[in-house]
């Protein structure tokens, strides 16, 4: 025979409670992510490399094409 229907509903219930803490977990974990002031205050040395090497990059880009159209 089935479940009686007060264990249903228990279960019912310590499902939403799982459910409820594990989006508070989730909602928390997100907001950290996408925390991009703290990511970038915690990275600031990878973040300068990373920004000269793409000046760099589109510079000597630039700078390469104009000298095409020079010739």
């Amino acid at each position: 025979m089935g479940r009686h229907p007060q264990e249903i509903r228990e279960s019912v219930r310590e499902t939403r409670r799982e459910l409820e803490f594990s989006i508070g977990d989730l909602k928390s974990k997100m907001a950290e992510i996408t925390d991009w002031k703290r990511q970038l205050s915690e990275h600031r040395q990878e973040a300068l490399i990373g920004a000269a090497a793409a000046g760099f990059v589109i510079g000597g880009g630039i700078a390469g094409i104009v000298g095409l159209l020079k010739r």
